[in-house]
Parts: structure tokens; sequence; C-alpha cells
């Protein structure tokens, strides 16, 4: 613990955003660069808590405390080394997680949590900065092959730890870029595509082979999977939960995850302009999680008349709830930098959908009505109902349907590879990610469901351990957490 008082001297600080009237106008990352001194004070108001709950939050089992100090006094390549030990991409965590260790934190309980994000990210971007993140070749190959289907986090992560184990390791992506949902789903202005490609290259410098535009079913047969000594699937959740209501097949209705990649697209040079644009146009978004937000900042950029986000469930409070103690996740009011963009909050609660009125085909408005939600005393069910004379007409030239997602496509790899699934229709796995074909594992969301990127790469890391083992009968990669690090 490096300053014993630092948590008292200091408050806690963020990096500030870039003005709204600059942002708006361009896909960069939103978030200024943030002081070497100020993130060494942040460092600071880490206690070192006798028993760090900070751990127990994150999925990864981060060694948090231990690279607070670290920063704090200034070691960055030791920071680097520690944080590295149990996450292969905090670039990408310290931008996108939600940061369930900040929630865990024990300063939290009555004062603002340590900022472990971005702690995190600045500590490995200043190890870019550095050039420490250079390939890591095994000195032995195994002589065995793993063929990884899918890019994303997940698969980005099962293909590092499994190449570190010396196997020779093939990933397949059936779009035309590696990255998944963190290159096709993800707003450039969360997350810059160069943060991707630099750690791809490195990743490609280790011996990993990608082969893009493959996808399994189509342009790779389950026949060529079968070469493989083992096979991971990393296929993600990507069928989106759809609206049934009268006039969805007007014209004007997408998929929040039709429109947000060809954006990337679009920015990537792919397409002069948006090939669905929300360009003057009255956007409605029909669901409140992090993708509608997403939906929301990119149709402002777009050049939007109107933006209005509906979400079905009440507004959450502001602080944490009692019924969600401490060191649990809450259940409280988020706000984004997409939700701040838009001037007043576009957000609207207790919002249920009746139907999508048109004109020539085309959407024209949004009927929608109030809902209350009451809870049985005995049972504990919620019940919603409507609130009479709530009816309401939403103009909108552009409905966004950004309302999650049920599971992994059927008709590709799992089809191809005849692997069963759950009764929630993810893939069946058993406890060491073992599939009902022998030799084809699954992980990540295609397996546990919609999900964060933090539990994406820890369920990647654990699978490779899982896919070790079995082809070698034992394994040293390691489990949750850094194996040669003692555990709290």
């Amino acid at each position: 613990m490096g300053k014993p008082t630092g948590f008292k001297e200091f408050e806690r600080k963020t990096p500030a955003e870039r003005p709204i009237v600059e942002r708006i106008k361009d896909y960069n990352e939103v978030y200024r660069p943030f002081p070497e001194d100020k993130l060494r004070e942040q460092a600071a108001r880490c206690m070192n808590c006798g028993v760090p709950f900070c751990h127990i939050g994150c999925p990864l089992g981060n060694i948090i405390p231990e690279f607070n100090d670290l920063t704090y006094k200034g070691h960055w390549k030791k920071a680097w080394e520690m944080l590295s030990a149990t996450n292969n991409f905090p670039e990408f965590t310290g931008r996108l997680c939600p940061a369930p260790c900040e929630e865990a934190c024990v300063l939290g309980i009555n004062a603002p949590a340590v900022t472990i994000e971005n702690i995190e990210k600045e500590i490995i971007e200043h190890a870019f900065r550095e050039e420490w993140v250079v390939p890591v070749v095994p000195e032995t190959r195994t002589g065995k092959t793993v063929a990884v289907i899918g890019s994303g986090p997940t698969g980005l992560a099962a293909a590092q730890q499994l190449n570190r184990a010396g196997h020779s390791v093939t990933v397949f992506e059936r779009a035309d870029r590696v990255g998944g949902l963190l290159r096709y789903g993800i707003p450039d202005f969360k997350l810059e595509k160069s943060v991707i490609d630099r750690r791809v290259d490195v990743l490609k410098a280790e011996g990993i082979v990608f082969k893009t535009s493959a996808a399994v079913g189509t342009d790779i047969s389950a026949e060529e999977l079968k070469k493989f000594d083992a096979v991971v699937l990393a296929i993600g959740s990507t069928i989106g939960r759809d609206m049934p209501v009268l006039g969805r097949d007007l014209k004007g209705i997408h998929f929040a995850m039709d429109f947000l990649p060809l954006q990337n697209k679009t920015c990537a040079g792919d397409f002069a302009e948006p090939q669905i644009s929300a360009k003057g146009k009255n956007v409605v978004v029909i669901g409140g999680g992090d993708t509608g937000s997403d939906c929301v900042g990119t149709s402002i950029r777009h050049g939007a008349r109107s933006v209005v986000n509906f979400e079905l469930f009440p507004e959450p409070p502001g602080a944490r709830p009692a019924h969600q103690p401490w060191p649990y996740w809450p259940m409280k009011l988020r706000s984004s930098s997409s939700h701040r963009e838009a001037g007043e909050d576009p957000r609207r609660y207790c919002m249920l959908t009746k139907e999508f009125n048109g004109h020539n085909g085309n959407v024209t408005s949004v009927r929608t009505v109030n809902v209350e939600f009451t809870r049985e005393r005995q049972t504990g069910k919620s019940n919603m109902e409507e609130v009479p004379g709530s009816q309401k007409d939403w103009q909108a030239d552009l409905v966004l349907l950004a309302l999650g997602f049920t599971g992994p496509e059927r008709d590709n790899a799992v089809k191809a590879l005849g692997v069963e699934l759950d009764k929630t229709g993810n893939i069946k796995t058993a406890k060491n990610y073992q599939t009902s074909v022998p030799n084809v594992f699954a992980a990540g969301d295609c397996r546990r469901g919609q999900s964060l990127i933090v539990w994406a790469i820890s369920e990647g890391r654990e699978t490779a351990r899982c896919v070790d083992e079995f082809l070698m009968g034992e394994t040293s990669l390691p489990t949750r957490g850094p194996a040669e690090l003692p555990r709290r």
C-alpha cells in the first residue's frame, strides 16, 4: 500500500470527455488522455484491503490492489506484467467493461470506488507506448492443432492461451476482418479499430493463423474441421430478439446489429456513406441497454432530427438499491456518453410498443402505451399492466431494435458440427466446456448467453485450459488468476 492515506486525500477522478459539439462530428474515442500524475493519485486511493473484494467482482481474477500499488509507485512495467498475468486484452476491458470490480470495491461502501478500469487502460496503453507488448512465441510445439471458430474476445483469448501452450491454432472468422463484435458492433467512438489491429498483429507474430471470410458450413466444411485435434466454438450470441407486433414488416425497422456494423464498415472506408442512415430522421431506439445507447450515439453522429430511446422497465434508482447490497452488482441508473450527447436524456421508461404505423410501406410512427409493474406479496411474481389512457404515437422514420440476443445462430457451425443445445438455446457443455461432440468445446456468449466482455475473455481462458488438458492429459495454463501468484 504505497500511500495509506490516499483514499482520504484524493477524490475519484475519471478522464474528461471531449466536448460534445466536437465529438459528435467524428467517430474518434470520446475520452481525453488522462495525465500520469493524476492517474497515480487515483491508484493511491486503493486501500490494499485485507480481503480484496474487487478480486471477487472481476471474472478474470485480476490482481487489482497489487497493480494499483505498482502504478502509484511508477513501476509501470511490473504493473503491466501483473495485469497481463490474468487479462489477455486490458486495452479492450479498459474501454468496454462495466467494471464489476469497482462495484465490489471496499472503498465503494461509503465513498466513490477506485477507478480500476481507467487504471487498467492506462497501464496497457503505457506498455504499448514503451513497446513492452511483444510477441511471445512458444519455445516448442506440441504437434496438436486447434481450430477456433470466431474472433471476438472469447476466441482471441482462447487462441492466445492455446498458442502459449504450444498448440498450432487457426482462427476462422466469417467476417472480412478479425475482431467479432469488437470490430462489427462496438462503435468506433468507444473502441477505435486500430486498438484491435495492433493486438491482432501481435497474435499473428506469435504464430496464430487467421482466416477471414471463412464461415463454417459455407466456406469451411465440418470435414475440414475434423482434421483438427480440437475445435473451440466462440461464435457469440447473435440472434437478435425480435418484436412481433403489427407493422413489423414495414421498411425502416432494423435490428441494431444490422445498423451498427454498417457504420463500422463506413468508418473503415468500405462505404462512402452509411447504408442505413439516420440523417434527418426521427429515430426510435427500442431497448435500453448498451446496444441501445450505441444506437443513440451513432444516430446523433449521423445527424438525426430527433432520437428517443424506449425501455420497457422502470427507471432504475440513482444509487445502490437496498435489496442489492455491496458487494453485489447493483441495478442502478447508468448514463453513457451517448445519453449525454442527446442533450435531454433520450430514455423513456415503462414504455410498451404496441404497433408500428406506416405509409406506402415505410414506417412513420410507433404506438406505445405506458405500463406499471406490481409485485404479488406472497409469490413475489411481477405483473405488468397497461396504464389506461397513456397511448401515444411517436414520429419515426427509423426504428432500431436493441432488445438483446437469444442465442447463437443454429444454421452454421452448430448445425455443421452437430452440437447439442440446452433448453435456453445456447450450446450445451459439460463443466470442462466440452460439447456433446467429444473434441468440440464452446465458450463465451454462445455457451453462457449474452454477457460482458470480461466474462468473454475469462471463458476463453478457461476453455483453453480445458482443451489443453484434453489434448495433453495435463495442463500448465493458469486457472482463474495467475497460477504463479498466490491468491489472497
